[in-house]
């Protein structure tokens, strides 16, 4: 959560924490010095109801707002400036679900990306590329022995900021720590791909070699 909080360093005017779960991510946004509206959002009616009583007690001069629905009807169109919707803790198959529904209906609003699936980056990715989205940032971490890529993008595209299929920061390493992380991040990936693979050749799963060859690039 903290590596995702860090991730936020421009100015918006609307931050929209999704799948916000006890709200954690989107209270410490609004305790941030800068601090601007954040909007709370989940489906689960008990949760939500949790989280406004926690927020009208802790923080009342606070600007916030709790959503109880579904992701892909953000409510976007009725607020003003620049919008970050935060994704994070669910798989990327949803994930690209929820961005597809909402680019769809808000292709004129500008608007971030920050997201962190907890698998399934590749598809992700693609999906991004298809869309014409721009890479603003992205870091690779680890925690709990579980490594998570967070990706920033825009809507707006950008053809000196392309995303790329399987990343290009997150594999540059500035420490023997990280270097450490990118390594042990590249064989997990690479080991997931080629059992997939063997299922190919089974007659179980679909063609992945494409995959396999795009991350074995990255150790080129």
């Amino acid at each position: 959560m903290q590596n995702i909080q860090q991730m936020v360093t421009s100015q918006y005017d609307h931050i929209w924490d999704c799948c916000c779960d006890h709200g954690l991510l989107g209270c410490a946004l609004l305790s941030r010095p800068d601090a601007t509206t954040v909007h709370f959002v989940d489906i689960v009616p008990q949760l939500m109801a949790e989280l406004e009583s926690k927020l009208h007690r802790f923080y009342p001069s606070s600007t916030w707002k709790t959503h109880c629905l579904d992701v892909e009807q953000l409510p976007l169109a009725q607020y003003e400036g620049k919008h970050l919707i935060i994704i994070a803790g669910i798989g990327g198959d949803l994930m690209i679900e929820f961005i597809e529904a909402i680019y769809k209906q808000h292709k004129e609003l500008n608007i971030d990306f920050l997201l962190c699936p907890v698998h399934h980056q590749f598809p992700l990715r693609q999906t991004l590329i298809a869309l014409d989205f721009s890479l603003k940032h992205e870091v690779l971490i680890e925690e709990n022995r579980r490594f998570y890529e967070i990706i920033l993008v825009s809507t707006t595209s950008d053809e000196n900021n392309k995303i790329h299929p399987v990343g290009d920061n997150i594999w540059q390493s500035q420490s023997s720590q990280q270097s450490e992380i990118t390594s042990k991040y590249l064989n997990k990936t690479l080991n997931h791909y080629q059992r997939i693979q063997q299922g190919f050749h089974q007659g179980k799963t679909n063609d992945v070699q494409y995959i396999i060859d795009a991350y074995h690039a990255v150790a080129r």
